[in-house]
């Protein structure tokens, strides 16, 4: 069975073309600046190199058009005909209380996931454009939904719920959904394979750390609390995005500054976090290395940014009376072996023993960084989020 993912963004598509009898990636790629000047598809080729192709996708239909183009391209495809798609599966980042699982997409599904798009108004409308494309150009193609807050979905009332008016969540739905739930899915699954362990009994804290970072508590294989709220603002510290707030310093500032609510969106999101702190860049590379040349901002930047990964390992230590799993996963908790031995400092109360020389040597595979003697098993997983979707689409289909 081959399989597509997509996953469409506002100016951009990303996909993977899946053989789910291997398991294996087929092709690779994705399209930027959809809409603006200077759009592109840039692919990884089977042997690893990297191509980029100028082409004017002024919106998303042409774009999944292109992307089929280049898939049974005689020269550079991986298909000879669009007839051997099997189906189609989407990351669909906001399903509200309406989903807690992946879905085939019908008609009716996609009615209630538009009426969705109030929640994530940039990244709703989006996913749909990509699902609208493929069902001009293959009508009759199975696609199923993936959403990023279903795995989520299983937490109590008193976790999700905020202590606001109980008629905002009536009326409009204000609660926590959380997000990167697709990752934090595969990871609590994988991670048990890995260990060789049945999830029942578990208690796992999975450690989304990139850009965005969300952290999730994982009790047996279902999800009881995540760090991520009724957008992915909330929670940690992130590259571009402030985090947990005090909701009177935002409307402190909005009329200090004489803000207007959109305007105080794009401050809290794209102006703030690490980005903000250091006033040098939202990248933790270039953050570190600034750091490590005395740049007091950036050294405080990265204990901000630890400290906060702290907090939240110990509130859902506390919320899972103990933790027998820590995981990390996403961009810095796969590659930046310095943060992650800076997550786990002073965890050494609840069990938690790095192994430093262990964790140094891994970036970006699978492996126990924790010490033999370690009460909890600290472990790095990559994240799959496309598999898990592949994996998903073809339960379904």
């Amino acid at each position: 069975m081959k399989i597509l993912v997509l996953n469409c963004g506002s100016s951009s598509i990303k996909y993977k073309l899946y053989n789910m009898e291997e398991q294996s990636v087929m092709a690779q790629g994705g399209i930027e600046k959809i809409g603006l000047p200077g759009s592109f598809l840039k692919m990884t080729l089977p042997d690893g190199t990297k191509k980029i192709i100028e082409e004017d996708i002024p919106e998303h239909t042409k774009g999944v058009q292109f992307i089929f183009n280049i898939l049974t391209n005689p020269e550079l495809g991986a298909l000879k005909s669009l007839k051997e798609l099997d189906a189609v599966g989407h990351r669909m980042v906001h399903g509200g209380e309406k989903f807690n699982q992946s879905v085939l997409l019908t008609p009716e599904v996609l009615e209630a996931f538009t009426a969705c798009n109030d929640l994530a108004p940039l990244h709703n409308p989006a996913n749909l454009k990509g699902v609208n494309a493929v069902s001009a150009l293959l009508p009759d193609l199975p696609q199923v939904g993936v959403f990023d807050t279903a795995f989520h979905q299983t937490m109590p009332d008193y976790a999700y719920m905020y202590a606001l008016p109980y008629e905002m969540y009536e009326k409009y739905g204000i609660r926590r959904y959380g997000f990167h739930g697709t990752s934090h899915r595969y990871v609590s699954q994988r991670v048990c394979e890995y260990l060789g362990i049945d999830p029942a009994g578990k208690r796992i804290i999975t450690c989304h750390i990139g850009n965005g970072g969300s952290i999730s508590a994982v009790k047996d294989g279902k999800c009881i609390d995540t760090s991520m709220g009724l957008t992915p603002l909330e929670g940690l510290v992130m590259g571009t995005r402030s985090g947990d707030v005090d909701g009177g310093a935002v409307t402190f500032i909005m009329d200090k500054e004489n803000l207007s609510p959109a305007e105080m969106s794009a401050l809290l999101n794209k102006k703030s976090g690490v980005a903000g702190i250091t006033g040098v860049s939202s990248d933790m590379r270039e953050v570190i290395a600034a750091a490590q040349d005395g740049n007091k901002r950036c050294k405080l930047a990265l204990e901000m940014y630890a400290y906060r990964i702290r907090k939240y390992i110990g509130a859902y230590a506390a919320a899972m009376n103990g933790v027998d799993i820590i995981l990390f996963t996403g961009g810095v908790g796969e590659n930046q072996s310095d943060m992650r031995e800076a997550f786990c400092k002073g965890l050494d109360y609840m069990g938690v023993s790095i192994d430093k020389t262990k964790n140094e040597e891994i970036h970006g595979d699978e492996a126990i960084i924790s010490t033999l003697d370690s009460k909890v098993t600290v472990c790095v997983i990559p994240t799959d989020e496309e598999l898990m979707i592949a994996k998903d689409t073809m339960a379904l289909v």
